[in-house]
């Protein structure tokens, strides 16, 4: 039955390697597939181009409100045109923006929700959207935190808070929810990726799941993004793939820092063992 497979996370948690080890998964190709073609394969939700058969004029004038009552008709539409499953890139939380569902449930097929220590995140994302650690700290609190549209590209994303995001996604008992943590990807990818493919029905051969493994390792993603550039990087950053490591914080944050995160997302944090 084809459905949007969701690759759900809070920014700068490890979505996009996902999309690309499921991107080469999927084709299962002789070459990496460049940063383009994941795109293609496993596209964004927000991506105006989903939105633009239900519009006159542009995506990018509508308000909030309009562009939150389209969102589930837009992807209805997606999975009415194609035949297969879509993994589909998101950052919002599983819930409501201005009083309507931001998910179709008739559209969604699955979900892989990527979840990363909240202390690394907001390094990364800080730097993404060009803003101070100390502004990040603010923004992981915000319960209406947005990531803003850009107009011509992609629509507004309201994703919440950090904690209000990981709970929406994983307080369901569901089969159809599949929830992996950065750092044991990291660990373990062998392991790790395996579980999604078998949990999916996409590949429960080792050879082709390590093969993908290998060509959307990290190090492999900065020089494609090196050479071929990458559109979802950031105006704010030099780069989109920036470490891809995990601790980093340890470095980075102040005790003050630390503090107040961990304060602030403390029952978050314990359930997948992060404090």
């Amino acid at each position: 039955m084809p459905g949007i497979l969701w690759i759900a996370s809070y920014p700068k948690s490890g979505n996009t390697w996902m999309r690309s080890f499921l991107a080469n998964l999927i084709l299962d190709e002789a070459d990496p597939l460049p940063l383009k073609r994941i795109s293609e394969i496993c596209p964004s939700e927000p991506t105006e181009i989903w939105f633009r058969p239900f519009v006159q004029g542009e995506v990018s004038d509508l308000a909030p409100k309009e562009i939150a009552a389209l969102r589930v008709r837009a992807q209805e539409r997606a999975v009415s045109l194609n035949k297969n499953v879509i993994p589909m890139k998101t950052h919002s939380y599983l819930g409501e923006d201005c009083g309507q569902p931001i998910f179709s449930m008739k559209a969604t097929f699955g979900a892989v929700y990527i979840i990363r220590d909240p202390r690394d995140v907001v390094i990364s994302a800080a730097d993404h959207f060009g803003i101070s650690i100390d502004e990040m700290v603010e923004k992981m609190i915000d319960p209406l935190a947005t990531c803003a549209a850009m107009p011509g590209v992609i629509v507004h994303e309201l994703q919440s808070s950090w904690s209000n995001h990981v709970e929406s996604w994983t307080k369901w008992n569901h089969p159809g929810i599949f929830t992996v943590r950065y750092e044991d990807l990291l660990a373990d990818p062998l392991d790790q990726f395996g579980r999604v493919a078998r949990h999916f029905g996409i590949s429960t051969d080792k050879a082709r799941v390590k093969k993908a493994i290998d060509f959307s390792s990290f190090k492999r993603l900065q020089k494609m993004e090196a050479e071929q550039g990458f559109v979802e990087r950031s105006l704010h950053s030099e780069r989109f793939f920036r470490s891809g490591r995990s601790g980093g914080w340890r470095e980075k944050l102040t005790p003050d820092q630390v503090a107040r995160i961990e304060s602030d997302h403390a029952v978050q944090m314990k359930r997948f063992g992060y404090v």
